[in-house]
């Protein structure tokens, strides 16, 4: 079986270490600070505010978090090494198709004071097959049903409004505490990370947003969720003529949704 060792650019895919898996694993998170180049991350972030302030001047075909620069983020050498090794279907992965779909996106664009506090996740070691928000694993061998990759276009700070999460929830045999009703709650983990990093997280993990409270920028963050070929979650299509302009392997991103000779 072989698989995508390159991304659409040409790029090789980062090759992951044993650390960087086994706390993926073990965790359910796992946070690449500074992937980006400073000129990238401008560029990205002033297409940011132009979508969520002035999308109407954009092509409808730009007009989304596919549109313009970040459409490199989706299938980023980084993003290409997670994907292949957590979420990746063995037998429809190819050197000219990717095995894993890209099925949501979308910009966060938080100031300060804004929220989305809402724990939900959890227990995917034990979910039914038929719940993308799975975990299942075997020695040596993962697949992370539903995966985000989150692209922080501005720095984030511990306890002022990333992504929060219970830490190795995705394999819990219990359900959260009450007390994790309460933002505040020690048990929530959180990171700091500079502008340009990328947070890969299993959906199967209790996670949430929480409130911004940095008072010197704005969150902006670009979410994409990845799955199998052969399973989805979310109801969302991407723009016909967005994905009609791509090159034949970004485009196998977004392929159908079923297994039968469904091998690029």
């Amino acid at each position: 079986m072989t698989t995508t060792q390159q991304n659409s650019a040409g790029i090789p895919a980062i090759e992951l270490t044993e650390e960087q898996k086994y706390l993926f694993d073990t965790r359910g998170w796992l946070l690449f600070p500074a992937i980006l180049g400073e000129a990238e991350i401008e560029e990205m972030r002033d297409y940011c505010y132009r979508l969520n302030l002035d999308g109407a001047s954009l092509p409808p075909q730009e007009r989304s978090s596919l549109g313009g620069p970040l459409l490199e983020l989706v299938d980023h050498p980084v993003v290409v090494a997670m994907m292949n090794q957590f979420v990746a279907d063995p037998y429809l992965r190819s050197e000219t198709g990717y095995g894993f779909r890209l099925e949501n996106s979308f910009l966060a664009l938080r100031k300060d004071g804004d929220t989305n506090f809402g724990p939900h996740g959890g227990g995917g070691l034990l979910a039914h097959g038929y719940n993308s928000h799975l975990y299942r694993q075997h020695e040596g061998s993962v697949y992370a049903g539903l995966t985000r990759a989150v692209w922080e276009l501005n720095p984030v700070k511990k306890g002022e409004g990333g992504t929060k999460f219970l830490t190795g929830s995705h394999k819990a045999a219990f359900p959260a505490p009450v007390s994790t009703q309460d933002e505040n709650s020690p048990l929530w983990e959180e990171y700091d990370c500079p502008a340009g990093s990328v947070l890969f997280f299993t959906e199967a993990i209790t996670h949430t947003g929480a409130r911004w409270t940095n008072k010197e920028v704005d969150r902006v963050a670009i979410f994409n969720c990845y799955n199998s070929i052969g399973s989805r979650w979310h109801q969302w299509e991407p723009n016909a003529d967005t994905v009609a302009a791509m090159s034949p392997l970004r485009r196998s991103l977004f392929r159908p949704v079923c297994c039968d000779r469904n091998l690029v």
